[in-house]
């Protein structure tokens, strides 16, 4: 039996909405096309209320709810951009609200939520994970019987996201053969890809996920739920360790394909669009476009859309951002390098060894009389990835002990 959202009540989610949500823009990139030789739209949910298409889901959620449930206030869990549509609902609707969410999560995030729910909500900072955050919350409704607004795996909660797919095929006058939606728990792409299996079943619906967290890409290759041991959590908009199982159910029906984005590459492009076209995202709100590199041969001449999920990215990792790209790139590297402990080493180093355009961005040493060499940690940048290969060929000349950081996972998170 099919577990496909019918139709009619993705419909009636776009009649509650009406006047709630923004009806966000489909917009023709026009930096992207050239890019890609084809014609690709952005879907903006990075300019709803919130800066997320979240909204849609739990105020349709919240909305369809009977008044003694939500006398009774409503508990939610989210990495950031659901606590925000559910604080947003709360304070709309005079809903009293309790918001898990994880302690890494961004602090831009934690004051949104605060600040869209007004002194509806509470927000309380649970474990490192949406999981872990999940779980906490699912104690308090157990005790409370408090009404949960769960952010992917709930009928009503999936047709409000829906509605993102109804006002793209309202908007867009071309077949679209492509459609790249994000994945985290999967109720957009659940959404989404109901309506467009109805409306626009010739569409290819490719689900996109970051290389760290591939929770419902090896659920689809196993074909059953499952959860991930560990995920790289930079993504917070789309890390969860596990999808939901009616997500999964819907996504087997929906998605053609599922592919995975590296970190760093996904950094790149928020720098690009924000460089390029002035549009600020978080990383989940990068995740489509980025996908668009893998799938270039296939897109040339079509006519794709891309939903950019969100904006809310928290200014101070930009630093962050900025070094994943570089070192996604090819153009930062990090090396521990044992100089000998003499005098003119580190000058040697800087008139033979380093490049004409390589800069040293970080430079740790102390120097121990007592030995022959002492360990430095260097960051070096390049100006391009080239001159990688000729610095290492003049470090190994020049007799140099060194190890490189960037590989080894280990090193690599002690010192950055």
């Amino acid at each position: 039996m099919s577990k496909i959202i019918d139709i009619q009540d993705i419909i009636k989610a776009d009649h509650q909405l009406k006047g709630v949500v923004e009806h966000t823009p489909l917009t023709v990139n026009n930096n992207l096309s050239e890019r890609y030789n084809c014609t690709v739209h952005l879907k903006r949910e990075d300019l709803q209320h919130v800066r997320s298409y979240k909204l849609r889901g739990a105020y349709n959620k919240m909305s369809t709810a009977s008044p003694e449930e939500l006398a009774k206030g409503v508990i939610c869990a989210s990495a950031g951009n659901h606590s925000q549509g559910v604080a947003w609902s709360c304070a709309r609707m005079g809903v009293k609200g309790k918001i898990y969410m994880p302690i890494t999560t961004p602090d831009q995030k934690v004051k949104q939520a605060k600040m869209f729910g007004k002194d509806m909500v509470e927000v309380i900072l649970k474990g490192d994970t949406f999981d872990d955050a999940f779980a906490a919350a699912m104690v308090d409704v157990k005790e409370s019987g408090k009404l949960f607004v769960h952010p992917f795996n709930d009928k009503k909660v999936i047709q409000g996201q829906a509605t993102v797919g109804v006002e793209i095929l309202n908007d867009i006058k071309d077949e679209i053969d492509y459609l790249f939606v994000p994945v985290g728990g999967g109720g957009l792409a659940s959404g989404v890809g109901s309506y467009f299996k109805e409306i626009s079943p010739n569409t290819k619906i490719i689900g996109v996920e970051p290389l760290g967290a591939p929770a419902m890409k090896e659920s689809l290759e196993q074909g059953k739920l499952v959860v991930l041991d560990k995920i790289d959590k930079f993504v917070d908009g789309a890390a969860v360790l596990s999808v939901g199982d009616l997500t999964l159910e819907i996504c087997k029906e929906v998605i053609d394909e599922m592919t995975l984005v590296p970190e760093g590459r996904i950094c790149t492009n928020i720098l690009k669009l924000y460089n390029e076209d002035a549009i600020v995202v978080e990383p989940a709100g990068a995740l489509t476009i980025s996908a668009l590199e893998d799938y270039k041969e296939d897109i040339k001449g079509k006519n794709v859309v891309c939903i950019v999920s969100g904006s809310n990215n928290d200014i101070t990792r930009m630093q962050e951002i900025k070094e994943k790209s570089l070192i996604y790139e090819g153009l930062m590297h990090y090396f521990i390098l044992k100089f000998p402990q003499r005098a003119g080493a580190l000058s040697e180093f800087l008139d033979e060894v380093l490049g004409p355009n390589d800069d040293i961005v970080r430079f740790e040493y102390s120097k121990t009389n007592q030995r022959e060499s002492g360990p430095a940690f260097i960051g070096i940048e390049l100006s391009d990835s080239a001159d990688y290969e000729p610095l290492i060929a003049r470090m190994k000349s020049h007799n140099l002990d060194f190890t490189y950081v960037n590989k080894d996972d280990n090193l690599f998170g002690y010192f950055l």
